[in-house]
């Protein structure tokens, strides 16, 4: 008699992501840690298991899957949808400004639209041929820091955190990325660690959730720390205080760009004579101001 088989069948790299998709929307798990829909998770966290670079795209869905990466799909799939952990959390890895970096529950997931201004390397808004010193407030794992030490490679960039939690993961990137001789990683309160210091470039995304948005947050965002998120009732705590030191740090023909996503209604309330300028990011996204030294300057007096 002919002895029956266990093995499962063979599964291409494109029939696990769509498999995963499914599985995840069926779920309803959010999405939003540096993917925002279910098919784009499901590649990624199919790509990480089985050793796939991104770089391949589309030619790698006909690969057949080998059997131990699909037990790796299979476990990362089980815990993203019992845990509602965010997937980088789960592969240690995210993508920013074109960087890849290692995350854990000791930062904040990176997905700031700061990123396609990096890109963009800030223009029209400042010469980038004329920066010299950038500093990143509430930098974390240091995506921003990192981000803009690439597309200003004459920049000298600090990277301040109150969290030495998170400073350890920051400076875990920057060696893996060799930029230590340009990037400086400092625990700091805001600015107080570089007293006297002014840049070109200021550039935050600091914590901007306020307390009634908190309490409302999806699962995934428990994980993440709340020293990263919870700014105060209106959620703009962070950014006041920004705006208290950012004039005596910031050259006179600098820039102030800040995160403040869905508390930008909150803000414009609350300034209500400051003339924002909300750029448009052409790799999608908003909620990001920028200010100009002399606006700082009418902020301070008014």
């Amino acid at each position: 008699m002919a002895r029956l088989s266990h093995t499962r069948p063979a599964e291409s790299v494109g029939a696990a992501i769509e498999r995963c998709a499914h599985a995840l929307a069926k779920a309803k798990v959010f999405f939003g840690h540096g993917t925002d829909c279910a098919r784009d998770e499901a590649a990624e966290m199919v790509f990480f298991a089985a050793g796939i670079s991104h770089s391949l795209g589309a030619r790698a869905y006909t690969r057949s899957l080998a059997p131990r990466a699909r037990v790796r799909i299979d476990a990362l799939l089980a815990r993203r949808i019992a845990e509602r952990l965010p997937l980088p959390y789960l592969t240690h890895r995210a993508f920013f400004a074109g960087l890849e970096l290692y995350v854990d529950q000791r930062v904040l997931v990176p997905r700031s639209p700061i990123a396609g201004l990096i890109a963009e390397r800030f223009a029209p808004w400042i010469d980038a041929r004329r920066v010299r010193r950038i500093v990143d407030i509430g930098t974390g794992c240091g995506a921003i820091a990192l981000g803009c030490a690439k597309a200003f490679p004459r920049a000298r960039v600090d990277a301040l955190d109150i969290s030495p939690l998170a400073l350890a993961v920051c400076r875990r990137n920057v060696r893996r990325l060799r930029l230590t001789r340009r990037v400086q990683v400092l625990q700091s309160d805001y600015f107080a660690a570089v007293p006297g210091r002014r840049y070109d470039i200021i550039v935050s995304n600091p914590p901007y959730v306020g307390r009634a948005e908190m309490r409302t947050l999806p699962r995934e965002y428990r994980h993440e720390p709340r020293l990263g998120l919870a700014a105060g009732s209106d959620g703009l705590d962070a950014v006041r205080a920004i705006f208290a030191a950012a004039p005596q740090h910031l050259e006179e023909n600098g820039i102030l760009v800040v995160e403040v996503g869905n508390t930008e209604s909150a803000l414009v309330r609350a300034f209500p004579t400051i003339r924002f300028i909300w750029p448009e990011i052409s790799l999608g996204g908003g909620g990001v101001f920028l200010l100009h030294a002399r606006d700082l300057v009418a902020l301070r007096r008014s």
